[in-house]
């Protein structure tokens, strides 16, 4: 795919190529641009919050707010995985090499309170969530030489090193009001509602228990094209319950109007209570495009029991994934194979070849057996016991030098291999309690048979948090969601400095030369053939890295709604069911 020309600005940016809507656009093409206004959506989220100020690693805060009342200077598409629109920048301007780039803002543009959104504003605020927001924000802001205004409504940021990338992450950041800042501690979790530009309002919050959304009627940007069909619904409301049981109840009840059932097995048998009988409620099945992200029990390598991959693998051959997905879903889940699973972007059976294997080459010494030569899970068994992965874990123990003697596996030193399995008692978003609970507990009952000494421990939604964010686990449920776009983001995935930093979604505490250079070579690569390449091999890294031990995904959404809302079904964009999608494309019918 041709790169673009000469600088010049534009109205949208694409990584590769050019972008699928051209400018004048009346609205994108996967919403309902006649879709009514008004109405109320209810939905449940697990556990609590504690703070209204999602940007900073201090703090629980309620699910929303990011979302519905902060904007960024360009809007993500849902059907091109490499596309922005502008939003809060009326146009975007990048150099060829994308060492730096510009935005002009909408003249129109203010915050709730009538405030115009100026550029001090976007300056303070990418400078403020650079050095002190979450660290997911610090690895990209790491990569600014300086950041300057250009006139009225223009800003440029420029680049210390190549990354194609940059530039549209610098159009994904938030823009908050600086005003509302002064002489407050940004990094401190607060429940003081942040003043947005964006389409709603925080109307009432219950701490811990509930929060609204209002539509601001005085919204600057309804008119814009990128906004067409999106942000009807008059009312957007998070109600917080104890666990996911409590949750489906209040569906069950009316109380939620959407629900999103993760398990396939009770989709099929446990949906003919009243709601659905009387047709107030409507099962709808979501087909998406997306990666399968990697979701299962990750090890901690940071602690030495993990540090070997034969260890690592012991415990995947000991995870008999076909019975416990015939025993817990009737066996229609699909296992996940590697991180970008599902996707063209996922490593293929078989040896590395062309450019994907010249990106590994260099460490070959050094990584994993499998990760250039291939690699693949074991099938497991129907029944409770697999007896040969069960073997074959054995046998890579004793490798590692961990024998049994008198019923416990244990090192030369006499050290048994004991450890805790953490997990969150509120469930996770792939994945209930109840469910992750179940899988653990047959699991654990395989590792005792290798001798092992595993513990269950449950722990609230803040306590878990705060175990994970400081890396104080031996075993977890993790769950990572993965775009048809990766970038630097995956740094602070996988990279060396994440295994180090609070907060970072680097929950193994992997530490790899070769990620860092295929990542490299992933935001710099210069056609989709080359960035593909780079893709595939940072999967075989990760996924013969053998972190985690993973379970299933399914390829659609499953959500039942309240019969009088609605969403584009017609019109599905490329990720589906995903961030943006509810409630942001859905509407309400009004009654006959």
């Amino acid at each position: 795919m041709p790169l673009s020309g000469p600088a010049e600005a534009a109205h949208a940016l694409a990584m590769y190529g050019e972008p699928a809507l051209s400018e004048g656009f009346t609205a994108l093409p996967y919403v309902n641009p006649d879709a009514p206004q008004g109405g109320v959506i209810r939905l449940a989220e697990p556990g609590g919050f504690d703070s209204l100020n999602p940007w900073v690693l201090k703090g629980n805060a309620a699910w929303g707010v990011g979302i519905h009342v902060a904007e960024t200077l360009m809007y993500r598409s849902l059907d091109e995985p490499f596309t922005l629109y502008g939003l809060l920048a009326q146009s975007v301007e990048t150099a060829p090499d994308r060492s730096w780039v510009e935005f002009t803002l909408r003249p129109e543009a203010h915050f709730s309170d009538g405030s115009p959104v100026t550029v001090e504003d976007v300056i303070w605020s990418y400078q403020t969530l650079g050095t002190q927001g979450h660290p997911r924000y610090q690895a990209a802001w790491s990569k600014v030489a300086k950041i300057e205004q250009t006139g009225e409504l223009g800003l440029r940021i420029t680049f210390t090193e190549a990354d194609r990338e940059l530039p549209m992450l610098m159009g994904l950041r938030p823009v908050l009001k600086k005003a509302q800042w002064e002489g407050k501690d940004f990094a401190s979790s607060s429940l003081e509602a942040p003043v947005g530009s964006g389409p709603y309002v925080v109307d009432r919050v219950d701490p811990g228990r509930s929060i609204t959304f209002r539509r601001n009627p005085d919204y600057w940007g309804k008119d814009l094209p990128v906004n067409q069909g999106r942000n009807n619904l008059a009312t957007i409301r998070y109600d917080y319950f104890g666990d996911a049981n409590a949750m489906f109840e209040a569906f069950k009840a009316g109380e939620v109007t959407v629900w999103r059932e993760l398990s396939a097995l009770k989709w099929e048998q446990e949906y003919d209570f009243p709601l659905m009988q009387r047709g107030d409620a409507l099962k709808a099945e979501i087909p998406h495009g997306r990666p399968s992200g990697i979701m299962g029990l990750v090890m901690n390598t940071r602690n030495p029991l993990f540090a070997d991959w034969r260890v690592r693998q012991a415990m995947i051959e000991a995870f008999n994934f076909r019975f416990i997905n015939a025993t817990l879903n009737g066996g229609k889940d699909r296992r996940i194979t590697s991180y970008f699973a599902n996707s063209d972007l996922a490593m293929q059976p078989g040896p590395a070849a062309g450019r994907e294997a010249e990106l590994l080459q260099p460490f070959a010494a050094d990584l994993p057996p499998g990760t250039i030569e291939g690699y693949a899970l074991p099938e497991g068994s129907d029944r409770a016991l697999d007896r040969a992965g069960l073997r074959r874990a054995i046998k890579l123990l004793e490798e590692a030098g961990w024998t049994v003697r008198d019923g416990v596996l244990q090192n030369a030193q006499g050290r048994p291999f004991a450890f805790e399995i953490l997990l969150n008692q509120s469930g996770t978003a792939m994945r209930t309690a109840s469910e992750t609970q179940q899988i653990a507990d047959i699991y654990v009952q395989a590792l005792r048979n290798l001798g092992m000494r595993p513990r269950i421990t449950l722990l609230d939604s803040a306590q878990f948090v705060q175990r994970t964010n400081e890396f104080q686990f031996d075993v977890t449920w993790y769950e990572r969601a993965l775009s048809l776009s990766p970038g630097t983001e995956q740094l602070l995935y996988w990279g060396s400095a994440a295994a180090d930093q609070p907060g970072s979604r680097n929950w193994m505490g992997m530490k790899s030369p070769a990620v860092e250079s295929v990542i490299a070579a992933m935001v710099n690569s210069q056609n989709a053939a080359d960035f593909t390449a780079a893709v595939r091999a940072l999967d075989r890294i990760l996924t013969a890295g053998r972190y985690v031990v993973p379970v299933g995904f399914s390829p659609v959404s499953r959500l039942a709604h309240a019969a009088d809302l609605r969403y584009p079904a017609q019109t599905m964009p490329l990720y589906g069911d995903w961030p943006g999608f509810m409630p942001e494309l859905w509407w309400q019918e009004a009654e006959e």
